[in-house]
């Protein structure tokens, strides 16, 4: 025991003498991680180690981590409490390997270690200026002196060279474009994306008919023969009343940022016309009738035109949108990506066939608020079959956003009764709606999937006698608009981006 005792002691004297450790390199710092910030930055950041005095940073244009060549940037001299480090002004869209090595006084220096990183494609283009854009051509500019070489677009697979002169100015005009078409625009230097934007081309008016708010665009439209494209300038038309639409016509906004406000018209269509509306303003205010913005007028022997809402607002209608009360079968009918608001709904329904039909209807990225106070929201009923009964309706409602649309637990999205019908409701939002599907045994919903509801619980489980809940794939995610109350349905959910739920317009 007495030898033990002995030496265990000397055991703890030998190790309370060590009080350093000496070496001749510099110990290597660890837990390297490089974070792209800012597109084409990198913030750096590692354990420190105690017997370093600085750090030296080196980049090299490659994801090999061989470091082989000459690295583009190189920073000695780094300090601990500079950490974590960042480094601006890399290349967008390139991979890049990083490496770090300490340096201690009177030490060899350390060992590299190493990681590896890609920056983001640069957005350098500016937002472009309305007044340079024309049907045929754009200004597209960047900083000036910002290196680039060719620039690209969609569709058409245009690739056009950049001068050194539009290097200097850091602007370029892009001419042989097509009229009324949305474009991709990306900015390259070599390889490399340096910005990217889209942007819509104007009417083309070598056939359109060029209208001004201080125009007659009432005798306009009455005087029309058929096939007219009118072709609105910005500015507000005052009609303030209902007009026959007796001719298929176009009417179409010359500049989609800066759209033309038609103001208090209601569209009375009749004699089987089509109509095509784009780009506009449709503000009710005014409207003495109070009417629906469209109205079928009379009943058809054959099938109605084809009716076309495309990126037009439209509010401050009272009765509702669309209502085809008339014996009226209707080749096809289409709502694409529109803003439609404080669309009350009083006397009538949002869309509201009552003997009439379309053959296909689509309504597809729309956004629907703070409407239909007290009706229901989308109304087929069956007189359109008993009128039409050898016409099955194909009936297609896909990303759209609705939000406090229909804030009474016995109204319906879908109250639809005709005969021969199948709906797709799919990859819609639908938020803040006391509201259900159908009650209607007629209503077949063909799909139902891939739609979010947000404080909208009767669309899965309403308590109403034989209503159709949704059973199938769903969500119930907060979209988190970034603000409701101004019409800007903008959504901050990652899950309903990556998905693809909602008007593509908010993602």
């Amino acid at each position: 025991m007495l030898i033990g005792i002995l030496g265990f002691s000397a055991c703890k004297e030998e190790v309370s003498e060590i009080t350093k450790l000496d070496v001749e390199r510099a110990f290597s710092p660890t837990a390297l991680q490089a974070l792209v910030v800012n597109k084409t930055g990198v913030r750096l950041n590692f354990t420190p180690v105690y017997n370093a005095d600085n750090y030296t940073i080196e980049i090299f244009e490659n994801a090999n981590l061989d470091f082989s060549g000459t690295p583009v940037k190189s920073i000695p001299g780094i300090l601990a409490t500079q950490l974590p480090y960042t480094i601006s002004d890399l290349d967008g869209a390139t991979d890049y390997s990083v490496r770090v090595k300490a340096i201690g006084e009177g030490l060899s220096d350390s060992k590299y270690v190493g990681t590896k990183f890609k920056t983001d494609p640069e957005q350098i283009f500016s937002a472009v200026d309305p007044a340079t854009l024309t049907a045929t051509s754009v200004v597209l500019k960047w900083p000036a002196g910002q290196k680039a070489s060719a620039i690209t677009l969609v569709p058409g697979n245009i690739t056009r060279p950049v001068t050194t002169a539009e290097v200097a100015a850091g602007s370029a005009n892009v001419i042989g474009l097509t009229g009324e078409t949305k474009y991709t625009a990306t900015l390259l230097n070599g390889t490399k994306t340096r910005g990217t934007i889209t942007f819509t081309t104007l009417i083309d008016l070598g056939g359109a008919i060029a209208v001004y708010p201080a125009d007659n665009l009432q005798a306009l439209i009455a005087n029309a023969t058929g096939g007219e494209t009118f072709a609105l300038f910005p500015g507000t038309y005052n009609i303030n009343a209902d007009i026959t639409i007796s001719k298929s016509i176009s009417i179409k906004g010359v500049r989609p940022t800066s759209k033309p406000i038609i103001s208090g018209m209601v569209f009375r269509l009749k004699a089987n016309v089509g109509l095509s509306l784009k780009d506009l303003v449709l503000d009710g205010t005014g409207n003495a009738s109070q009417n629906q913005t469209i109205v079928y007028e009379d009943d058809a022997t054959t099938a109605y035109g084809d009716f076309i809402m495309e990126n037009c607002e439209i509010k401050n209608y009272v009765k509702g949108l669309y209502y085809v009360s008339k014996k009226a079968l209707i080749n096809s009918t289409i709502f694409r990506g529109n803003l439609i608001h404080d669309i009350e709904c009083n006397g009538g329904d949002f869309i509201d066939y009552r003997a009439g039909l379309s053959k296909t209807f689509l309504f597809e990225n729309n956004t629907v608020y703070n409407s239909v106070a007290a009706r229901d929201l989308f109304r087929m009923d069956a007189g359109g079959s008993t009128n039409f009964p050898a016409e099955i309706s194909t009936i297609t409602i896909r990303t759209n956003t609705f939000n406090n649309v229909i804030n009474s637990a016995s109204n319906r999205y879908l109250y639809i009764r005709l005969a021969k019908h199948s709906i797709a409701f799919t990859k819609n939002i639908i938020a803040n709606s006391s509201g259900y599907y159908t009650n209607q045994a007629s209503t077949t919903i063909t799909t139902l999937s891939g739609n979010n509801y947000f404080n909208a619980p009767n669309f899965m489980a309403s308590a109403q006698a034989n209503a159709q809940n949704d059973t199938g794939t769903f969500t119930t995610l907060n979209p988190g608009f970034t603000n409701a109350a101004t019409g800007n349905f903008t959504i901050s959910n990652a899950d309903l981006k990556l998905n693809g739920i909602g008007d593509p317009r908010w993602r």
